[in-house]
């Protein structure tokens, strides 16, 4: 038992002002801990993909439909129980369907409402009451409070106040509001905790509306990752990175989202692109992006010699006269002769036009109201890592050499490696966040595409993909990170770094797309390490050949979910079109884990170690009851 000091106790008995107030914290305290481990939920790189997602959020990765058989399918059959879920999943949208269609008996609503109670009553009861009570809706919160908490008694008093309640609800035309209230109940109740392990936005076409959709999650952590933190960059005010975010939406065709969502307006770069490349269609865009990303990404690079990434000042090795690029490989030739902006002389320096087009682009993403909102909350639920019941996760990697050590990154004169160059990245978000300097700005471009940075996790080779043909040339070097994440012992002496147990704790990563389709495994390392990125993206999925891999976490253990491409809200709805799963038990637990097992488990105890010790100052007068 610790020891408390008196000062600390007596602010403790501020809130617990007498014995009976120490006594009643403590047992309910201690009933919390034998409730059952919450169920986590573990998703990546969602990459704007937001039917899909809301899809995976809806279904919690199947959890709802294994409930839902568990308890009706050898009374109702398969094919019920996929329409009940489906009404969970969108129960307006199949309300309003069936409404249409008429004939909806009373009989069919209160048959509904009976069947949703139940299994929210299976659901509510890994959690207190009082914790149930805040996931209900409001405007319905006292009808659910009756409805959940059927009791037994001699005469079936209470199985006829529950029946009449609910034809009640159907009589009055309740039923609809109190059908929704009930399916978002179970979706809350289904999954306690969400954890996002990177990368919201750039590619797919929704990133806005899904960054709204996990603003309303009542439970969710975050994970940056790479196109994350470039977002945070170019909120911040970094001018690379704005100018990558430009690139970025040009290229996958999500320049709306930029203009008419967060209100940014493409005339200023439209007009530059018009005046130097001579059009301002998609490729003189992507061009003068280009360009202008190119003297940016060299001016970092050298204010920053400890970066090490002279050898991509790419604009030094071009001979103008000949149109070629000397590689490491060889002399290449350039698709492009358009250098209009870039003097051979001094290749990085900024013209007027391109300062003046940074300075209304570097203001226009910092007073972005709705682009603020967006970012705020993901840098306020988010961080660089999170160690959370034995397992680490984070985005993209750990640095490595090739010897298997935690590479060094210098910044301000300090090296950083393993987990210091994690936390710094923390301290370096916040800094950038808060105060705009130059260095934070410049590590954030860095943290974004950096030789040996935790996000991106290999050499970018952006210039040869925008101006050489020879595809060769395009591909980009992984970080040594990737040559031993199948190694058990490199895996533990990650999780050792962090502080978690090298042969009970896991790494959950996100970034890498998993190449099902030729057999690659999502399960590294003898089960010590997983990917969870498998292609929500639809660009990765004819190179993945699933949509996507999501892990769920219960108090039984660990489930890995490869899922199939989703078909769309529409034929979700009228055909129970859910996204299929494929499930691989990749841990089980050899008895039930509950609220004492895990990190929150421990801070309980913690407390009610300093109550009993102020219960026990109570009791001897060491401390008055107030």
């Amino acid at each position: 038992m610790s020891a408390y000091t008196r000062e600390y106790l007596e602010l403790l008995s501020e809130k617990y002002p007498c014995e009976a107030d120490a006594c009643m914290e403590i047992i309910n305290l201690k009933s919390i801990l034998a409730l059952p481990k919450g169920t986590e939920h573990f998703i990546s790189d969602l990459h704007g993909e937001y039917a899909a997602v809301r899809h995976i959020l809806n279904n919690c990765s199947g959890v709802i439909l294994e409930k839902v058989r568990s308890l009706f399918e050898k009374s109702i059959g398969e094919e019920k129980c996929r329409d009940l879920c489906t009404l969970i999943y969108y129960p307006r949208e199949v309300l309003a369907a069936m409404h249409e269609k008429g004939n909806v008996s009373e009989d069919e609503l209160f048959e509904i409402i009976r069947m949703l109670r139940m299994l929210t009553e299976m659901l509510s009861s890994k959690y207190t009451r009082g914790y149930v009570r805040k996931q209900m809706s409001p405007k319905w919160g006292n009808v659910l409070d009756e409805l959940l908490h059927l009791q037994r008694d001699e005469y079936s008093n209470q199985h006829k106040y529950h029946e009449t309640l609910m034809r009640s609800i159907v009589s009055t035309g309740a039923a609809d509001g109190v059908i929704e209230a009930l399916a978002e109940l179970i979706k809350r109740l289904a999954v306690d905790k969400l954890h996002v392990v990177g990368d919201i936005f750039d590619r797919g076409p929704e990133p806005a509306r899904l960054t709204d959709l996990l603003m309303e999650h009542p439970n969710i952590d975050i994970q940056w990752g790479n196109h994350d933190i470039l977002w945070l960059g170019a909120a911040s005010g970094s001018p690379a990175c704005i100018f990558t975010v430009l690139r970025i939406a040009v290229t996958y065709d999500n320049m709306n989202l930029i203009g008419r969502r967060y209100g940014i307006s493409l005339r200023p770069l439209m007009a530059f692109a018009e005046k130097y490349y001579g059009a301002s269609d998609k490729d003189s865009l992507k061009l003068a992006l280009h360009m202008l990303g190119f003297k940016l990404e060299g001016r970092i690079i050298k204010r920053h010699p400890g970066y090490g990434m002279d050898s991509r000042l790419m604009l030094e090795r071009i001979d103008f006269a000949a149109n070629t690029v000397r590689l490491d490989d060889g002399v290449y030739p350039l698709n492009t002769d358009k250098w209009t902006t870039i003097d051979p002389e001094n290749p990085y320096e900024l013209n007027d036009d391109e300062l003046a087009l940074i300075d209304e682009y570097v203001t226009a993403f910092r007073e972005s109201q709705s682009l603020r909102r967006h970012m705020d909350f993901i840098y306020r639920k988010g961080s660089t890592y999170l160690c959370c019941n034995g397992n680490l996760l984070y985005h993209g990697c750990i640095p490595m050499t090739e010897n298997g050590e935690f590479a060094r990154v210098r910044h301000g004169g300090k090296w950083y490696s393993g987990k210091s160059l994690m936390d710094y990245s923390d301290i370096i978000v916040k800094s950038a966040w808060a105060k705009h300097d130059e260095s934070a700005l410049d590590m954030m471009w860095y943290l974004w595409c950096g030789n040996d940075s935790p996000f991106s996790g290999r050499v970018f080779h952006t210039f040869e993909r925008a101006v050489v043909d020879d595809k060769s040339t395009w591909v980009e070097p992984k970080n040594h990170y990737f040559d031993f994440w199948e190694n058990e012992k490199v895996v533990g002496k990650i999780l050792c770094e962090f502080g978690l147990d090298p042969k009970e704790g896991h790494i959950i990563n996100g970034h890498t797309p998993v190449k099902a389709k030729t057999g690659e495994s999502p399960i590294k390392a003898e089960g010590r390490l997983f990917i969870i990125d498998g292609g929500f993206c639809e660009a990765y999925q004819k190179t993945t050949g699933i949509a996507g891999y999501t892990l769920v976490y219960n108090s039984h253990g660990l489930k890995i979910k490869a899922h199939k491409p989703f078909d769309g809200v529409a034929k979700a709805i009228s055909e129970n079109a859910d996204i299929e799963s494929d499930a691989v038990q990749v841990e089980q637990f050899n008895r039930r884990r509950f609220i004492a097992d895990t990190d929150e488990g421990k801070k309980l105890l913690c407390r009610i170690d300093a109550l009993e010790q102020l219960l026990q100052a109570y009791r001897t007068g060491e401390i008055e009851e107030r």
